[in-house]
């Protein structure tokens, strides 16, 4: 079960009124109790921050103060890892970069997970965003539909 949480799953486990709520939640708790390992990275962390507090974003964004309310727990508990960039970062992006067809934009986000997930060997990503599936060696797993 050990793998990165991505963003998403962290935005529908704070927020009540998203159908995937109660899936999210769940999922976080069941992780956060699990003896095997998880990680997060610190973009995904700050990622979470900016769009939980948006008030573009949400209608009801999160006070700062409660959105680090929600996350503070999840970094503390004793089976989460924050994963950081390497000596090998910046070789393995461009490794990366060469198996993509186009790369820009917003997937640059993502490619900065993998490239983390890579230099500490880790393969399975839980998320909902697919833009995952164009990874070789990546394990995407939808802990909310299945």
């Amino acid at each position: 079960m050990s793998g990165v949480v991505d963003t998403n799953i962290l935005l529908y486990g704070a927020n009540e009124d998203a159908p995937e709520h109660t899936a999210a939640h769940r999922f976080l708790e069941r992780i956060g109790q699990a003896a095997d390992p998880w990680y997060l990275t610190d973009g995904i962390v700050y990622e979470f921050l900016r769009v939980a507090t948006h008030p573009k974003v949400f209608s009801q964004p999160l006070a700062w103060r409660d959105a680090l309310a929600f996350v503070g727990p999840l970094l503390d508990a004793d089976n989460v890892h924050v994963l950081q960039a390497t000596d090998q970062h910046w070789a393995l992006l461009g490794n990366v970069l060469g198996t993509l067809t186009h790369p820009s934009g917003n997937l640059f986000f993502d490619i900065r997970t993998v490239v983390l997930m890579r230099e500490h060997g880790i393969r399975r990503i839980f998320t909902t965003d697919t833009d995952f599936l164009q990874f070789a060696g990546i394990e995407v797993h939808d802990p909310l539909h299945g």
